[in-house]
């Protein structure tokens, strides 16, 4: 019997490519480089799925021409690459990975804080550089994060989990989310607007997911609300933040500094941000650990599976299809 044929668009760990050949024929793309559009959707040709990539657009254009394929398996929470609405009136099941990178993009998160407070990443270009002097009492103050409040934008499972985290660091907590969450109410947390969270915190956390309400949430407006001393962090997306004002801020110290794990169009970076000692560029590893990223590839293979064997996919973002299958 004839195995059906699922594309996968970039490596992923073995473990779910494993997977997927007890059940497809695995046509892999082995190179590192992105498949252009017409090269994707010639390989998509006959094909029952796709585990595709951030970089792997789906738009309605794009979803007309496969005729054969039922899933799009996502190695990715965000699935700002796929129209959604398309996919379903289309029959195609589309899928993501939530939970799994959850504590390795708060991890970030943090790390990120802590090196553009503490100027980790700019001591050690200097160090390297050979330009280290001697300790001093005043040489390359940084700023403390334990005590200072910390304002979560977007308050799911990542920026929940920035939250705990950063109650560790005896920090105090608001969040800017569409209601309550019980969780950061809990631990002492407080739902406030995004203009009380921006004009009171020392660190600001971006989490929210990108969407028409989301892109550019941060522009020149927010930022001018932030505290000259204050820092922006962001591991969601790129378009999230508007990067022409927020270079803009670094330059003129409007904000103390910035760390940014995502960029509008990575893997190009603004060279502008190349010039700032105040800012931390980190090349979009936010769920880049071996657990994680084993995890997502073993999640993505097993959204597949589902739909080939008529299951619910754990990772599914349109379940209204599986249930009109149903009637």
């Amino acid at each position: 019997m004839t195995r059906p044929k699922i594309v996968v668009t970039r490596r992923i760990p073995e473990n779910g490519i494993e997977l997927l050949k007890r059940y497809f024929t695995v046509d892999l793309n082995k190179s590192d480089k992105d498949l252009s559009q017409d090269r994707l959707t010639k390989r998509l040709d006959g094909a029952f799925g796709v585990v595709a990539m951030m970089a792997n657009k789906f738009d309605s254009e794009t979803l007309d021409d496969l005729q054969t394929v039922r899933v799009i398996s996502n190695f990715a929470v965000g699935f700002n690459n796929v129209d959604v609405s398309a996919a379903t009136k289309k029959g195609i099941v589309v899928t993501n990975t939530p939970g799994v990178l959850t504590d390795a993009t708060a991890d970030m998160t943090i790390g990120l804080m802590l090196a553009t407070a503490r100027r980790i990443a700019e001591g050690d270009r200097l160090v390297r550089a050979g330009k280290f002097r001697g300790w001093t009492p005043t040489y390359m103050l940084g700023q403390e994060v334990s005590g200072k409040t910390i304002g979560i934008v977007g308050a799911g499972r990542i920026g929940t989990a920035v939250a705990r985290r950063s109650i560790g660091f005896g920090m105090k907590v608001l969040y800017h989310s569409r209601g309550h969450k019980t969780e950061i109410d809990s631990i002492g947390g407080s739902l406030v607007s995004l203009e009380k969270l921006l004009a009171a915190c020392d660190f600001v956390s971006v989490n929210v997911a990108l969407n028409d309400q989301t892109f550019g949430l941060i522009g020149r407006k927010e930022l001018a609300l932030m505290k000259p001393a204050a820092i922006l962090i962001n591991t969601a997306r790129g378009e999230v933040v508007d990067e022409i004002a927020l270079i803009s801020a670094l330059k003129r110290k409007k904000i103390a500094g910035a760390g940014l794990d995502v960029f509008v169009n990575e893997p190009k970076i603004n060279p502008e941000f190349m010039k700032l000692d105040n800012v931390v560029l980190v090349p979009h590893l936010g769920s880049a650990t071996f657990e994680t990223r084993a995890k997502m590839s073993e999640m993505v293979a097993m959204n597949a599976i589902a739909v080939l064997k008529g299951e619910r996919p754990p990772g599914i973002l349109n379940p209204e299809l599986l249930e009109k299958s149903k009637v």
